[in-house]
């Protein structure tokens, strides 16, 4: 029998979660695969589709390279690490860890403070 609990919930959550992300890699390509077959009966569809052998090859290697460079530019433009701070920020478990580590910190210094004081 299967328990419906929270913690069930959460992982069975995390596991649609995660094959939605497959997912959308597949449907990508299949979004690809249509604007390909939209465009077959133009002269690039045509030497596309008569050299089939050839050109998926081609076209997936093309696919992944503008891929990687689509994410390396986000990468230098900092989109993702500016979402994911703006979700961490409405995460009311990560607010409160970051007020932990704030506190942490402030007794750090206030105790590095008074070691300093008494050794002068």
């Amino acid at each position: 029998m299967i328990k419906l609990n929270k913690k069930s919930l959460i992982r069975w959550k995390v596991y649609i979660d995660r094959a939605r992300m497959y997912v959308g890699y597949i449907q990508f390509m299949m979004i690809g695969f249509m604007f390909l077959d939209n465009y077959k009966e133009t002269s690039w569809g045509t030497l596309i589709f008569d050299h089939l052998i050839y050109s998926l090859p081609v076209l997936f290697i093309l696919f992944i390279l503008l891929h990687l460079i689509l994410g390396r530019i986000d990468t230098l433009l900092g989109f993702r690490e500016e979402e994911m701070r703006n979700a961490s920020s409405s995460n009311p478990v990560m607010r409160e860890l970051l007020s932990n580590i704030k506190e942490l910190q402030q007794e750090v210094r206030d105790l590095n403070k008074q070691l300093n004081d008494k050794n002068k």
